[in-house]
């Protein structure tokens, strides 16, 4: 299947780019969520003419997410209270949405989305680097630290 991508997407290529994929990743991901269109000649017709008013969306997109960047950086930190055993390991584990309900707390909204756990949950107490990916060239380090009750 082949598509305009009406939006950057990771790995996949930037605005404009005609990409051939998978019929269920183009029909079930990218369509629905408006990430592109397909690539009939009057839709490249009318991206053409859109091509304009869709970089300069992306460009406002990126520069809100480099604003949000610079926010996360002065937070720094974000503590997280669990219940653990003697030996410092967790009853359950901390996760993408512990720690972004956790971020928005203390002031600075985050979806659980944007939170990048590439070895999986946490489950023990300590200090942890946690990448946000608030852009698809955006990305930011928060410490999180993960303290007994």
């Amino acid at each position: 299947m082949e598509v305009i991508l009406l939006e950057k997407v990771g790995k996949l290529g930037t605005i404009g780019d005609r990409v051939n994929v998978k019929a269920g990743f183009g029909r079930n991901y990218l369509l629905p969520q408006g990430k592109a269109i397909s690539a009939t000649q009057s839709n490249i017709a009318d991206f053409e003419a859109r091509r304009a008013e869709l970089e300069a969306a992306a460009s406002d997109r990126r520069t809100a997410a480099e604003g949000r960047a610079k926010l996360v950086a002065e937070l720094g930190s974000v503590t997280i209270h669990a219940n653990a055993g003697d030996e410092g390991k967790l009853f359950g584990s901390v996760g993408t949405r512990d720690i972004s309900d956790a971020i928005s707390a203390a002031g600075f909204e985050v979806t659980k989305a944007e939170v990048k756990l590439p070895q999986g949950t946490l489950r023990e107490l300590g200090e942890y680097e946690v990448d946000l990916q608030l852009h698809a060239d955006v990305s930011q380090t928060i410490k999180v630290v993960i303290a007994p009750e």
